[in-house]
């Protein structure tokens, strides 16, 4: 007897914005996966970046600033690992900054992001990391 059960929606999503990720299309992830109220948490506030952004729109800023500020040599994406409605995803990042703080600074960053799922779209991300 089998005890298979059919993919989650959200093991579908996450499936979905791995293959994106994996592409280099962020972007459209967020454009084609996101609810209009998302809410997106990372682990720590960063300097002129609250930890919290609620929305499409405030979303899609954050993360056009982050890369407008970093010149990206490698990304990788590995998962999704699904539980009910959630997912976890890690990423690994080879960066450098353009601005702030780090400015001209390259560094590896690895981090996870559980992520959860309503009516068929994301609609939170928490970003888990223990730094560059």
């Amino acid at each position: 007897m089998s005890t298979a059960t059919a993919p989650s929606a959200a093991q579908d999503l996450g499936k979905k914005l791995v293959a994106l990720c994996q592409q280099g299309k962020n972007q459209e992830a967020i454009d084609t996966l996101y609810a209009d109220d998302v809410v997106s948490i990372e682990a720590m506030e960063m300097p002129g970046m609250p930890a919290r952004t609620e929305g499409l729109a405030a979303v899609k800023a954050r993360k056009k600033a982050f890369y407008d500020n970093s010149t990206i040599h490698s990304s990788t994406c590995e998962g999704p690992w699904p539980h009910g409605d959630r997912f976890i995803v890690t990423f690994s990042i080879d960066m450098t900054a353009k601005a702030g703080p780090m400015a001209g600074q390259r560094m590896q960053m690895k981090e996870a992001a559980l992520f959860t799922v309503k009516n068929g779209k994301i609609t939170q991300e928490e970003f888990f990391y223990g730094g560059c």
